[in-house]
C-alpha cells in the first residue's frame, strides 16, 4: 500500500469500520446484536473517541503494527528482539496500566519501511512471543475511518463465548451477503 494511493483502505476488508457491520457474518445487520455493539455506536455517534487525539502514538501509520494477545511478561527489549527478525524497528510501544504500570497484554511496533511492515504482517502473525501466540495486523485506528478500539465496544476479533463475535478482520473477514437463489 503506498501513502499516494487513491484508495489509502486497500489493506482492508471494509472501507470503513461501523460497529453493527463488524458483528455482522454478512453485513446486513441493522441492529445492534449486543450491549457492546452498542457502546459502540454511542461513542461514534457522540464522537467520544479521538484517534488523533492520544499524544503517546507518534510514528508513520503506514509502518505501524498492532501486536495483541502479548503475555503479560512480555517486556519491550523481548517484543523488539522478536520483530526485529522481520525488519528494522524504529519505534515500539508495549501499552501498559496508566495505574499499575502492568502490560496491557497488546503493542505497536513502527517499521522503517513499508515493506518490512508487510513483512512482519505476513510472517509474524500467530507467531509466539513468551509462549504466547501473538496476532499482528495493521493500525486500524490511524487509517481506518470510524474505528472504535475494543475497548469500548468496537473492534474486531471476539469469541463466541463472550456473546461479542466480530468480523471485518484476517481471522473472519467481512462477507458478501447471503441471497437465496
Amino acid at each position: 500500500m503506498s501513502r499516494n494511493s487513491n484508495n489509502i483502505n486497500a489493506v482492508f476488508y471494509a472501507q470503513n469500520y461501523h460497529p453493527i457491520q463488524a458483528g455482522s457474518i454478512d453485513g446486513t445487520d441493522i441492529l445492534p446484536h449486543d450491549n457492546a455493539v452498542y457502546r459502540a455506536l454511542l461513542c461514534s455517534s457522540a464522537s467520544l473517541y479521538d484517534p488523533f487525539g492520544d499524544p503517546k502514538v507518534i510514528g508513520d501509520p503506514y509502518c505501524t503494527l498492532f501486536v495483541g494477545r502479548l503475555s503479560r511478561s512480555t517486556t519491550e527489549d523481548t517484543l523488539r528482539k522478536a520483530m526485529n527478525k522481520y525488519g528494522r524497528v524504529k519505534n515500539l510501544r508495549l501499552v501498559r496500566d496508566i495505574v499499575t504500570g502492568a502490560s496491557r497484554g497488546y503493542a505497536f511496533v513502527e517499521y522503517e519501511t513499508e515493506k518490512e511492515m508487510r513483512r512482519a504482517y505476513e510472517d509474524a502473525h500467530h507467531t509466539s512471543i513468551d509462549d504466547s501466540e501473538i496476532i499482528v495486523d495493521y493500525n486500524r485506528q490511524q487509517l481506518m475511518p470510524g474505528w472504535i478500539p475494543r475497548r469500548l465496544g468496537g473492534g474486531l476479533g471476539g469469541k463466541k463465548e463472550s456473546g461479542q463475535l466480530r468480523f471485518g478482520g484476517r481471522e473472519r473477514p467481512f462477507r458478501a451477503p447471503l441471497y437465496a437463489p
